[in-house]
């Protein structure tokens, strides 16, 4: 046993053989693993934003865009504060016996930063379809994106919820 474990031991849980400290450790782990995956699209886009300042065509570009843009990175700046805290809170944390509270708000952060990523991103969308080929096409990607990140990221998700009536339709476990 490690120095900072304790020396009491929680029940096993019944369905995984888990104890509750076990499987709050693996929940930490599993959300810092997926964290990985959206901080990689926060970080090429923020890079992609940052660099456009610094073109000629955006010192051209009107107030509303350069309003669309400023807009975006700050979406941006918000998904990767978001998306990074619960990793930093495990390395602040990780051994107070906080994994519980770790895991309640840092899912709260994660899904602000998943909307502040999907709003970038479809601000970015839309601000390349605007200077590219104008107001209409800038509406109809936007609305595309919107339905997309909104579809595939929250409402799939909610509907395929075991408690929201949905039958598993995955291989039995």
């Amino acid at each position: 046993m490690r120095p900072w474990e304790s020396t009491y031991r929680f029940p096993v849980h019944e369905h995984t053989g888990e104890t509750r400290n076990e499987k709050l450790q693996r929940n930490v782990g599993e959300l810092l693993q997926e964290l990985r995956v959206a901080q990689a699209g926060v970080q090429i886009l923020f890079g992609f934003l940052l660099s456009v300042v610094f073109t000629d065509r955006f010192h051209d570009a009107s107030g509303f865009e350069k309003s669309l843009h400023l807009s975006a990175v700050t979406l941006a700046v918000a998904a990767t504060a978001l998306l990074t805290a619960p990793a930093a809170w495990h390395r602040l944390l990780f051994r107070t016996g906080s994994r519980e509270r770790i895991l309640t708000v840092g899912n709260r952060l994660v899904l602000v930063g998943l909307v502040c990523l999907a709003l970038a991103i479809t601000s970015t969308v839309a601000l390349i379809a605007k200077v590219v080929y104008g107001q209409i096409a800038m509406i109809v990607m936007a609305v595309l994106c919107l339905l997309i990140f909104g579809g595939l990221w929250f409402a799939m998700p909610l509907r395929l919820n075991p408690a929201n009536g949905a039958q598993p339709t995955g291989p039995p476990k």
